[in-house]
């Protein structure tokens, strides 16, 4: 662990806390938004504490995810359209507490947050299972293919599990229109799957025959 990692993994997090808490309790007029604190809880606690282990396990892992630009132009736009379903969803569901719009029942709440619970700790198990995870789309040097565990089901497990996350949560806010919004992700990350993959036939040697081995990219007997 390097103090330069360390300052740069603390910074990357508070910036998240107090961008998420003002596009979520802004638009709310009011910090008294149950659901709006639950979700900030089941966000940022497990994220706090996945950093804290991978700067001590496996920095160079923890380097990567920090690294966010993307060289392609198809994936910036991906990038960009996210950054805009997270924007609209996150302010979305601020003002339906503000205006008193359909709130989604309390049982479903605590449902989509269990759901949102259970993805984060499959999205820590891929971490485990693919250290050359990285956030943008690139072949490391000595990269091997990984077809065992979640791999062995789906191609792309990191994919699968974001998609729980996120369409499970508007639902944690309480918000159906929200909800509406992110409806958007499974297109946006099918974009960026297709594009993924065809690098990864290109220069991951080995990634074709996966590809007939495992059929399924995002979601088994489904795509």
């Amino acid at each position: 662990m390097t103090t330069k990692l360390f300052i740069q993994a603390l910074t990357k997090f508070s910036l998240g806390v107090v961008l998420v808490g003002l596009l979520i309790f802004l638009p709310a007029g009011t910090l008294l938004f149950a659901y709006g604190w639950l979700f900030m809880g089941i966000l940022f606690v497990p994220m706090f504490l996945a950093g804290i282990v991978m700067m001590f396990k496996n920095p160079e892992l923890l380097k990567k995810r920090l690294n966010v630009k993307e060289k392609q132009d198809e994936q910036c736009l991906v990038v960009k359209l996210s950054g805009l379903m997270f924007l609209a969803g996150f302010i979305v569901a601020g003002l339906g507490f503000r205006f008193d719009w359909y709130t989604l029942p309390k049982s479903v709440v605590i449902c989509a947050a269990v759901v949102f619970l259970v993805a984060y700790i499959l999205y820590a198990e891929v971490l485990r299972e693919n250290t050359y995870l990285s956030r943008t789309i690139e072949v490391q040097e000595n990269q091997k293919v990984i077809d065992t565990g979640l791999y062995g089901i789906v191609r792309h497990p990191m994919y699968s599990v974001t998609l729980l996350l996120f369409l499970s949560m508007p639902i944690v806010l309480g918000s159906i229109y929200s909800f509406f919004i992110f409806l958007v992700y499974p297109f946006i990350i099918a974009k960026r799957i297709k594009n993924e993959e065809k690098l990864l036939e290109k220069e991951l040697d080995g990634y074709r025959e996966y590809k007939q081995k495992v059929k399924y990219r995002l979601i088994p007997f489904i795509w």
